[in-house]
């Protein structure tokens, strides 16, 4: 197993991000230079992954041992399925350039944030699906491909990279710090209603478990490899809405039939999803537990933190 535990120079794509902030943190608690890689002033390099030689003209000069992309250009959770385009692009196109980018600043290890929905939308059944399960199979309608295409590239442009290491994480739903707070308001004013869940349920995860996941990763990852990052208990969408809602305080949602989500078509899609996944490889493999088994868990020391 390779092993790189010593202090590193890490490049990050997506610092500034809800999930880069909380990588950003990991990296550092472990002992490793964090440089933050984005668009905004917040960022150590100011760059467009978009931007091939404006952003080779970013890293001329510097020294990275691993370059990390969890970059994306979501703002709030996507709704349509037109909100992930730019992501799926910046999953493509941003991807080949960041190989580029890691290459002339001598990195070694290049790891990429991926999601389990890369396995396919739609209905898996009950059995949970490891990484030998097929990644990235055709989508079911152009829209659905475009989306796959983005998580299938990016895998495929980090392991097949010259001279770096490529290892991928597949992330269940994000919630926690910095995620869930975009529902509190939504809530409150029972604008959020979700649809009954059929039996169908969802990978999660939570936020400071998948930055310390990523972690894990850069320091003991298996070159070529993906690891399945979600905590012990699946979940329906509605049942995650109203365990928030429950945790906080706040109103029931109001449940209605999912045909009406279809005008929010990817959210629609996503809901309609029955997707488990084993996160077993990445137990033996990078020592990683989620350290919340559930997002009730997870949910629950969120708010008692809020409270000081």
């Amino acid at each position: 197993m390779t092993t790189n535990e010593k202090s590193q120079s890490i490049l990050l794509a997506g610092a500034s991000g809800v999930l880069g902030r909380h990588i950003a943190h990991a990296l550092t608690e472990a002992g490793h230079k964090v440089t933050g890689l984005g668009r905004s002033g917040e960022n150590g390099i100011r760059a467009d992954l978009m931007d091939r030689d404006a952003l080779l003209r970013a890293v001329d000069g510097h020294r990275f041992d691993t370059v990390i992309h969890a970059a994306t250009a979501l703002r709030k959770p996507p709704m349509r399925d037109s909100d992930m385009y730019a992501t799926d692009a910046l999953r493509i196109q941003g991807t080949a350039h960041l190989v580029e980018a890691a290459r002339a600043a001598g990195a070694r290890r290049f790891v990429v944030e991926s999601m389990v929905f890369g396995y396919g939308y739609g209905d898996h059944g009950d059995r949970p699906l490891t990484e030998d399960a097929p990644f990235g199979p055709p989508g079911r309608t152009p829209r659905l491909e475009r989306h796959i295409a983005g998580m299938r590239t990016k895998e495929r442009l980090a392991f097949d990279a010259e001279g770096l290491e490529g290892v991928a994480l597949r992330f269940g739903c994000f919630y926690g710090p910095g995620g869930t707070d975009a529902l509190l308001p939504l809530l409150r004013k029972r604008q959020l209603p979700v649809p009954g869940d059929r039996g169908r349920v969802l990978p999660w995860v939570e936020l400071t478990d998948a930055a310390r996941a990523m972690a894990a990763a850069v320091e003991r990852g298996r070159p070529g490899q993906a690891y399945n990052i979600a905590d012990d208990t699946p979940m329906g969408f509605r049942a995650h809405v109203e365990t928030v809602a429950r945790t906080f305080g706040l109103p029931k949602p109001m449940t209605v039939p999912l045909w009406l989500m279809k005008p929010m078509s990817y959210a629609h899609t996503m809901m309609a999803s029955r997707l488990r996944v084993s996160s077993a490889k990445a137990e033996s493999e990078l020592g990683w537990r989620p350290l919340y088994a559930s997002s009730g868990e997870g949910l629950a020391a969120m708010r008692a933190a809020s409270r000081g």
